[in-house]
């Protein structure tokens, strides 16, 4: 908005600029050409007029019969035929009050049956000067009107002559009327294709703006979004700008920014996870019998996830959350995790906080969601009698369901401190039993033919 307001005002001042020096300096020039050109047709039209003559006209009506009018007229209407841009010619003189001027010769028709048609003026008949300084000024030197005048006999520009006498003192002035509704109408075109080009280079205005600013804003939402994105921990969200200049190369910092933002957390969280691993390691060497089960679980983890043709960025975080299933066990006494009878319901319900401990342990260093959603989930079941959260059917996503499917047949597979390990056939027959309730069947098929696999 404010680049197209910039380039508005700006065409604005430009236009405005145009029009006074390009279309007000043509009009005037036109104008002032007009002016000069009556002023001097005034000034050589007084040679013809006799002063003596004109003084001797009676200024009544009957003055238009008298010999002084007629010759006066007969030379007036000569200067009109000669010039036919003439409209009408005339001659006043002073009265007793500055403003009102008498009416001397007016050579227009004068029959009552012309009268309409042709406006004329008897000799003594008053004229009101008032609106017209430059007629008054005439009685000094030659000159004409400043601006056009607009009255009941249509638009003029006049041209006035002084009319000196043998003392050299003016008695009267001489009048030419020129219509001027063409030079009206062409300054009123002029006048009309200025706003029309005003208009029109608004409207381009506005659209150069629109284009201009989208060329700089889209960028500059699109490293906004960008941003936000990051903000919202969206490290991988890459900013597409395409362009060779300035926001271009911000474009690409923010992006190698994002990259390196992401590959330190990658780092990080490599770090933790290994860490984490030892812990689990650990816990793992405090009972003979679990020692190797997150390995194990996790080596069926992945071998199920590549029969299922799963992403190597999923398979790479289903393994890693196969190490780390059981890290909430951390949380549990050591006397419910190694004891040899059969556990309490107390104990058993102390067992199954462990995956609920688990998540916050992870979630304490902002692991990736689906992890931690996998490492609470991993005991959750098929037909939705699993904890803590008791899902069932595909709210129960693949990655639980492979991880919790390994999870149970290395468990069942795996000697313990209250029960000896079963043998692999019966352990696929209490994953067949189970089919469709414990386990997803799809799972299941996909982890029968990892089983069939030799080695």
């Amino acid at each position: 908005m404010k680049v197209t307001l910039i380039l508005m005002v700006s065409l604005l001042f430009v236009m405005t600029l145009s029009n006074f020096l390009i279309y007000r300096f043509s009009l005037n020039s036109q104008f002032n050409q007009v002016r000069n050109e009556l002023r001097t047709l005034a000034r050589m039209s007084i040679i013809m007029v006799d002063a003596e003559a004109l003084s001797h006209v009676p200024l009544n009506k009957d003055g238009v019969n008298s010999a002084a009018y007629k010759t006066i007229a007969e030379k007036l209407n000569k200067i009109k035929q000669a010039n036919p841009f003439i409209k009408y010619i005339y001659t006043l003189k002073k009265t007793d009050k500055t403003n009102l001027l008498q009416f001397i010769v007016d050579p227009e028709p004068v029959t009552l049956s012309n009268r309409k048609k042709f406006p004329t003026s008897y000799p003594g008949d008053i004229y009101n000067a008032e609106s017209s300084p430059e007629m008054l000024k005439a009685f000094l030197e030659p000159t004409a009107d400043k601006k056009l005048t607009l009255d009941r006999w249509g638009v003029f520009l006049s041209g006035y002559a002084p009319i000196i006498n043998k003392d050299g003192q003016p008695i009267a002035i001489l009048g030419i009327d020129m219509s001027a509704q063409d030079l009206r109408d062409t300054q009123k075109e002029i006048n009309h294709r200025s706003i029309f080009v005003l208009f029109i280079g608004i409207f381009i205005s506005i659209i150069l703006g629109l284009l201009i600013s989208r060329k700089i804003t889209d960028p500059v939402k699109k490293l906004l979004e960008g941003t936000r994105r990051v903000g919202l921990d969206d490290l991988k969200h890459k900013v597409e700008v395409k362009d060779s200049g300035e926001i271009g190369e911000l474009a690409d910092s923010f992006n190698k920014m994002a990259a390196n933002l992401l590959e330190s957390r990658k780092k990080l969280q490599d770090y933790f996870y290994h860490v984490t691993q030892s812990l689990v390691r650990i816990l793992e060497a405090k009972d003979s019998y679990t020692r190797g089960h997150s390995d194990r679980v996790a080596e069926y983890t992945k071998k199920i996830a590549l029969k299922m043709n799963l992403p190597s960025e999923k398979i790479e975080l289903l393994k890693k959350a196969a190490q780390l299933h059981d890290i909430g066990k951390l949380g549990i006494h050591e006397d419910i995790l190694n004891k040899q009878e059969k556990l309490s319901d107390e104990e058993w319900t102390i067992i199954r906080m462990h995956p609920l401990i688990g998540e916050d342990i992870l979630k304490s260093v902002s692991v990736d969601e689906e992890l931690l959603t996998i490492v609470r989930s991993h005991h959750e079941r098929f037909d939705g009698k699993g904890y803590p959260d008791g899902i069932s059917g595909n709210h129960v996503s693949i990655d639980i369901q492979i991880i919790s499917i390994a999870d149970a047949y290395d468990a069942m597979t795996s000697a313990r401190a209250y029960r000896q390990a079963m043998s692999k056939e019966s352990a696929i027959k209490e994953l067949e039993k189970n089919c469709g309730a414990q386990f997803n069947p799809v799972v299941v098929e996909a982890f029968f033919k990892v089983l069939a696999e030799p080695g």
